[in-house]
């Protein structure tokens, strides 16, 4: 457990905009900063983070909260993991007893192999530098390659033991469970014996944006032509390949100062650039790009340099897979390699600066590298040209941006000797079926899941007060401690200035009315505890709840800004905020709350009157009668006030 007194430290040093940028590129936008949201696909931002409170919050698919719980959605972690992930951040020591191995057992699994992949990586990385068998193959194998040391330990790149069971019994000993071990894919369990997955390699870990070791690649020293050059993790609860990208831990902050990243196909050709001075660099880990890898890019920046080897067949094999990139709206740039180089090798055969100068000369827009490329391949054959014309604009069409599109088509006219017109004609043909295929893809998922058992659920409208109870609690979260009204009680001689707070509460609780939304009525009540023992209600306190539901309410409320009105007078115009209106807000919401509390009873009401009728209770009908004319008269006069006080 970590103790109060710890939280409210991580609190107070947390900064929220220094946490999220970490994963999200943001821009400053007036008082708050804006963003593309992490937590689903969007083009346009909507994801606000306002460093004033201390709250995120995406206007698109409604996600917000605090620091914590930023980290919690974004990495997958319990409450107490994202407040050791961020004490970590802020250097702030948490005093914890060494775990024992059944305690390891006890934690849940996602942290459990979690662990075990920090502490393999450890044991990796210290054979590669202090056993002797480490330091004479694998260390020797970077030594040849021209790696120096402290990119090797940037990267915390290791070796495995070629024994086939050494790491397995290590880890056991050290109190990690065989099971564990399997799940995380760095054992491999048969029916009576076990091994190491990666014995005999050099390994390269994987890191989460974050930085937790998240999975492995190794690569074989040996010459063996059954044994597989490079094996990576299996698939598990904590690594998915086709989400992560090899360094974009290490290279997430130099992409956004920079506004681009590279992408190669390997993990040395990452070693090597960063060696070379280009920290903008991340791998595939030799996949094909998948969407979930182009979106983590696409946090960082729009823009994403591919760098191809020298070999065309391959280079063509590749070319299909970048229309998805283009897409999802990204820049594309491309730099050929010389023939028979990949970045690892063609970077130590030149200086830093002479291969920086390489990459900024040779970058070449995917467009016109694309045609120019199948131009050489078609030749004078008339087939070829066609089915050249009609791959160019599968890629043009896939472009997002009109105004680009249309300087692609205007380039390639030219260069194909194709009538504009025919191919603005194409592309569009293509947007309108890709358009109607994302249509039935998405109709065809609705359907399915209308048609899954269990899944069809009666539509019950339930009326609440909802609206109107999370308005109150944010008028008193904002403006709890303003003064509202005087007021001179009879027994007093003096005028007594009372609070919003003062006056709410009093309001709600001589009505006798009571909060429905049980989260609403949960910070009601701890707003009076706060108000009966004279203290002041503070914003920080409900964002930074231990109660989670707490705190994502108030971030709920205090995330979108408060509607201004202009006043206009004869000569000059001037903005008149919430703040300065709050003696016709606060009535108007109290009256709206009272108003809906009246028209949902009266409802009810009209339910037993219309069972007390089918059975023919006449007493029990007189009576709801007369309790329905009340309320009505009652309602009456409240919407006569609610509109007098909106005409005013």
């Amino acid at each position: 457990m970590i103790d109060r007194v710890t939280i409210e430290k991580i609190m107070d040093s947390v900064e929220i905009v220094d946490v999220i940028q970490d994963f999200v590129t943001l821009k400053k936008r007036g008082v708050n900063y804006v963003g593309l949201c992490p937590f689903h696909n969007e083009k346009t931002p909507s994801f606000t983070v306002s460093p004033s409170k201390g709250i995120y919050k995406c206007f698109g698919c409604g996600s917000g909260g605090n620091a914590v719980n930023f980290i919690i959605e974004h990495e997958h972690l319990s409450y107490p993991e994202a407040l050791k992930f961020l004490a970590r951040k802020y250097n702030i020591e948490i005093v914890e007893k060494e775990l024992t191995a059944e305690e390891v057992e006890q934690k849940n699994q996602r942290e459990s192999m979690l662990i075990l992949t920090k502490f393999a990586a450890g044991n990796f990385h210290g054979n590669l530098f202090k056993h002797p068998e480490g330091i004479s193959v694998g260390l020797s194998y970077f030594k040849e390659r021209g790696f120096r040391h402290e990119i090797l330990k940037e990267f915390s790149v290791g070796y495995c033991l070629e024994q086939k069971d050494s790491f397995t019994k290590t880890a056991q000993e050290a109190g990690y469970k065989l099971n564990y071990l399997v799940q995380t894919g760095l054992t491999i369990k048969r029916e009576n014996f076990t091994f190491d997955r990666f014995n005999g390699r050099v390994i390269f870990p994987i890191h989460s944006l974050s930085g937790q070791v998240i999975g492995f690649g190794g690569r074989t020293l040996k010459n063996e032509t059954k044994a597989a050059k490079y094996l990576n993790s299996p698939e598990s609860d904590i690594y998915h390949k086709s989400r992560v990208l090899y360094g974009i831990f290490q290279a997430k902050k130099e992409i956004v100062n920079t506004e681009n990243c590279f992408l190669v196909e390997g993990y040395t050709d990452v070693l090597a650039m960063y060696q070379a001075g280009i920290h903008n660099v991340v791998a595939s880990s030799g996949t094909s790009l998948t969407e979930d890898q182009i979106r983590l890019i696409k946090r960082f920046t729009p823009n994403i340099t591919i760098l191809f080897d020298g070999d065309e067949a391959g280079i063509k094999a590749s070319l299909r897979g970048i229309d998805l990139i283009l897409e999802e709206g990204l820049n594309i740039k491309v730099i050929l390699l010389p023939p028979g180089e990949d970045p690892d090798s063609y970077s130590r055969k030149l200086s830093s600066k002479e291969f920086k100068e390489f990459l900024t000369t040779e970058a070449t827009d995917f467009i016109r590298f694309k045609t120019n490329l199948l131009l050489k391949d078609a030749g004078n054959d008339p087939v070829k040209r066609s089915s050249l014309i009609r791959d160019i604009v599968q890629s043009i069409a896939a472009v997002q941006e009109s105004i680009n599109r249309s300087v692609y088509i205007k380039e390639c006219s030219t260069l194909l000797k194709v009538d504009e017109g025919v191919l603005n004609s194409e592309a569009n043909k293509i947007r309108r079926k890709r358009a109607e295929q994302r249509y039935r893809h998405v109709t065809r998922q609705e359907e399915e899941i209308k048609e899954k058992p269990g899944k069809k659920q009666q539509q019950v409208f339930r009326e609440t007060t909802d609206v109107q109870e999370k308005e109150i609690i944010r008028l008193l979260l904002l403006y709890g401690n303003r003064d509202f009204m005087e007021i001179c009680p009879e027994e007093e001689e003096e005028a007594k200035i009372i609070t919003v707070t003062e006056f709410l509460i009093n309001e709600i609780i001589n009505d006798e009315l009571e909060f429905d939304h049980p989260v609403c009525r949960q910070i009601f009540e701890e707003i009076q505890y706060i108000e009966n023992n004279e203290q002041k209600i503070e914003e920080k306190y409900f964002i930074n709840h231990q109660d989670q539901t707490i705190s994502d309410m108030t971030a709920e409320l205090l995330s979108p800004a408060p509607e201004i009105s202009k006043i206009w007078s004869k000569h000059e115009s001037y903005i008149e905020t919430e703040e300065m209106k709050l003696k016709e807000v606060i009535p108007e919401i109290l009256i709206a709350f009272k108003n809906k509390k009246i028209m949902i009873t009266i409802k009810k009401i009209q339910e037993e009157l219309r069972k007390a009728q089918e059975q023919n209770n006449v007493e029990e009908i007189e009576n709801l009668q007369t309790r329905r004319i009340l309320l009505n008269d009652l309602k009456k006069q409240l919407s006569k006030d609610l509109g007098e006080r909106i005409i005013q």
